[in-house]
């Protein structure tokens, strides 16, 4: 039996909503041309991408959330990653930079403002949640 280790771990995004607005971030470090994203990370072995989800926004911005369910998957075309992306609401905390080397700011982001932060748009499953969830 021969597993594949050279595959990169899968990465779980999480979309946080709150206030009407939806939580992004900006990479200290650009992945490719993502600056402005959501909190994000590597998915680890034995971990559901919902629970990485989780874990992620609580080390990045020290926000305690919950997954509501799984929007979808894709491989991202910029960054050739495998992407899952978790709906999400908070249990506790306020949103802060809590990992410098890994984030420079945050923003609670309004849907109408989305396109100032990612102009190539989002993925169709997260756009149309966005749409359903936030006012218009």
């Amino acid at each position: 039996m021969t597993e594949t280790t050279t595959e990169k771990p899968g990465i779980s995004a999480a979309i946080i909503t709150q206030g009407g607005k939806v939580l992004m971030v900006r990479r200290a470090v650009k992945e490719g041309k993502l600056s402005w994203q959501f909190p994000a990370g590597g998915i680890e072995d034995g971990e559901a991408a919902e629970e990485a989800a989780v874990r992620e926004t609580l080390e990045e911005t020290s926000l305690t959330v919950k997954a509501i369910r799984l929007l979808g998957e894709r491989v991202h075309p910029n960054t050739g990653r495998l992407m899952s992306y978790t709906a999400c609401e908070v249990v506790s905390g306020e949103a802060r930079v809590a990992d410098a080397e890994e984030l420079d700011a945050i923003a609670w982001v309004s849907l109408g403002e989305i396109p100032e932060y990612v102009p190539y748009g989002l993925y169709e499953p997260v756009q149309e949640y966005l749409d359903d969830v936030l006012p218009h």
